[in-house]
């Protein structure tokens, strides 16, 4: 018996570390996208600790000496201060609008049968297809006359209103996998349809809005165009302005401007590696269906 089955187990065997092989194969490109997505970033944040006449003469190389003070330097001449408690002001509000607002539209429209449900689905689809260079000029006319230039919830606003269209349709998209077995419980028990999104939906589409706010506190976090028309003000600047205005000024400290480029994304790469986890489960489940 065993004589008859070694053979077959050879071949399994072979078929094992052939097909491990060619999964080898396969990640090939997943390296190589990787290496070249990571290698800049690895480049500035070597920089950001060199001396200005180490980048200059071997830009690529390792620092012979770790300059912190970089940071500080940096932090200091390009007024981060301002722009960092601008940012954190704008993007935090906006993560709370559009999760909180975007959270009740997708409960909605997944679980209520709502009339005209599907002409408002054609409408966000539209609204994320249109490029938001379109609404620049006809929103700064607007914005003037309700004087909501250089103030923050006008810049708020318009960043809720843009991100609104992709936080509804993830979280829509998560919704509908939910057992609904669970919100008629609740609403046989007694609760309303917002105690219902508040004590039953919102803990178990955690994931979804973890994502969406990653997403847009990104986004809001690096927008520049928006943020450069609508908050002329240097008090009023965010980070991302504020680091175009002081490359402008430093072009030729590179030292600096690299440890500037490090100080502004480092928020968005710590929130992205606290919530990796909860990021992958919402969008793959959200993924599932639409």
């Amino acid at each position: 018996m065993s004589a008859r089955t070694a053979p077959g187990v050879a071949t399994r065997v072979r078929q094992r570390r052939r097909r491990a092989s060619i999964a080898w194969l396969v990640h090939i490109p997943l390296l190589a996208l990787v290496v070249v997505t990571l290698a800049p970033l690895f480049v500035l944040f070597v920089n950001s600790v060199k001396t200005d006449l180490d980048i200059k003469a071997d830009p690529l190389g390792l620092p012979a000496s770790i300059h912190l003070d970089n940071f500080v330097n940096a932090w200091n001449t390009a007024g981060y201060t301002e722009a960092f408690r601008n940012s954190l002001i704008v993007t935090g509000a906006t993560v709370a609008i559009v999760c909180l607002t975007g959270g009740m539209c997708a409960h909605a429209m997944a679980n209520l049968k709502l009339p005209g449900q599907n002409f408002v689905l054609v409408y966000l689809l539209l609204a994320l297809t249109v490029p938001p260079l379109l609404y620049l000029v006809p929103l700064f006319v607007l914005w003037t006359k309700l004087h909501l230039i250089n103030t923050l919830p006008g810049l708020i606003l318009i960043y809720s209103a843009l991100y609104l269209p992709f936080g509804i349709f993830l979280l829509r998209a998560y919704m509908i996998n939910l057992p609904h077995e669970i919100e008629d419980a609740a609403r046989i028990d007694g609760c309303s349809e917002w105690q219902t999104f508040q004590r039953v939906v919102l803990p178990l589409s955690w994931p979804a809005f973890a994502s969406v706010g990653l997403i847009v506190g990104v986004w809001s976090w690096n927008e520049f165009i928006f943020a450069i028309t609508f908050l002329p003000s240097q008090d009023m600047q965010t980070v991302a302005v504020r680091y175009a205005n002081f490359t402008g000024q430093w072009v030729s400290n590179y030292a600096y401007i690299s440890s500037a480029g490090v100080i502004m994304i480092l928020p968005a790469v710590i929130l992205f590696l606290l919530l990796q986890r909860r990021f992958v489960e919402g969008m793959t489940a959200g993924g599932l269906k639409v």
